[in-house]
C-alpha cells in the first residue's frame, strides 16, 4: 500500500516490494502469483478499511450529518498539510495512473469509490429534512467525491492547500443554497397569499 501510494503502481517493482516487506520472492509469489494480484489485495484492504481507517476517525465526535461530510473532507486536508501538499488520494491516484485497467482492477477501484459515495449518501439521508425533497442524494454524493478528488489533485499540483480550501468553500456554499432553498419553499407554502394554502383552508367556498 505504501509503495503504490508513494511511487505509483507502474513505478513499483517486485524488487521494491520484496525489499520493503523483507521477504523472499518464493514467499511473495506463493500468495500473489502476479503484481496485479498484489494490487487487487491492496484495493481490497482499502475497501475493508474505509470504515475503521477513514470514516470512524473523521466522524469521531461529529453528530450533524452535513458536518460529517465536511469533517471527512477535513481529514483529507490534514493529509495535504502533513505531507506538504504531496498527498494524493490512494484510490484516485491509482485510477488516474492505470488508464486501461483489467476488469478485476477496474471493478475493485469502482467498489472503493462506491463505498465512499455510499458513506456520503448516508449523511445526506440523515439530513433529508433540511434538503429539497427532489434532491438526487446519490448524484450529490458523487459530486462531493468529484470535488474532493479534484481539490486534492490541484493542491498537489500547485503545492498549495488553498486550492483545496477554495473548492471545499464552494461546496459548503452550495450546501447552504440547498438548505436555504428548502427553507424558502417552506416559507412560500406558509405565506397567506399562497393559492395552495388558500385552497387548503377549511370552511372556505369560492
Amino acid at each position: 500500500m505504501t509503495l503504490f501510494w508513494e511511487k505509483g503502481y507502474e513505478s513499483t517493482s517486485v524488487a521494491d516490494v520484496l525489499q520493503q516487506a523483507q521477504v523472499n520472492s518464493g514467499s511473495l509469489y506463493h500468495f500473489f502469483p502476479g503484481k496485479q494480484d498484489l494490487l487487487l489485495a491492496v484495493l481490497d484492504a482499502y475497501h475493508r478499511g474505509i470504515e475503521p481507517m477513514l470514516l470512524a476517525p473523521a466522524w469521531k465526535g461529529v453528530d450533524d450529518p452535513v458536518e460529517r461530510v465536511f469533517a471527512l473532507l477535513a481529514r483529507y486536508r490534514q493529509g495535504i498539510v502533513m505531507t506538504k501538499c504531496t498527498y494524493g488520494c490512494p484510490i484516485g491516484s491509482l485510477a488516474l495512473e492505470i488508464h486501461e485497467p483489467d476488469p478485476p482492477v477496474r471493478e475493485a477501484l469502482a467498489r472503493n469509490f462506491d463505498a465512499w459515495v455510499a458513506a456520503i449518501e448516508s449523511c445526506l439521508a440523515g439530513a433529508r429534512e433540511r434538503l429539497p425533497p427532489a434532491l438526487d442524494r446519490r448524484a450529490l454524493a458523487e459530486f462531493v467525491l468529484t470535488t474532493m478528488e479534484g481539490a486534492v489533485m490541484q493542491s498537489r499540483t500547485h503545492r498549495d492547500v488553498a486550492y483545496f480550501d477554495r473548492s471545499v468553500a464552494q461546496l459548503r456554499n452550495y450546501f447552504a443554497l440547498l438548505t436555504h432553498g428548502k427553507e424558502a419553499a417552506h416559507e412560500k407554502d406558509r405565506h397567506p397569499c399562497n393559492p395552495r394554502r388558500r385552497r387548503a383552508a377549511p370552511g372556505k367556498r369560492r
